[in-house]
C-alpha cells in the first residue's frame, strides 16, 4: 500500500510541503519533539523500564 508512496523522492518533497503548509513552520519542531518523546516513552515501556525502577536504583548510599 505505502510501497509506491516512498519510491520517488519528489513524492516525499510534495508530502513535506503539504504538511508544512497545513501546520506552519513554527509547529513542525514542536510536533517532532512530541513525536520523539512518544517514541522514547514507547521504547521504555517495551523494555520494561519505569521511573520507579530508575528511582530505586538511584537511592543514595547511607553512611
Amino acid at each position: 500500500m505505502f510501497g509506491d508512496l516512498f519510491d520517488n523522492p519528489l513524492k516525499l518533497v510534495l508530502i513535506f510541503g503539504i504538511v508544512l503548509m497545513l501546520f506552519g513552520a513554527n509547529k513542525l519542531p514542536e510536533m517532532g519533539k512530541g513525536l520523539g518523546e512518544g517514541i522514547r516513552n514507547f521504547k521504555k515501556a517495551l523494555s520494561g523500564e519505569t521511573e520507579d525502577k530508575e528511582k530505586k536504583e538511584e537511592k543514595p548510599k547511607e553512611t
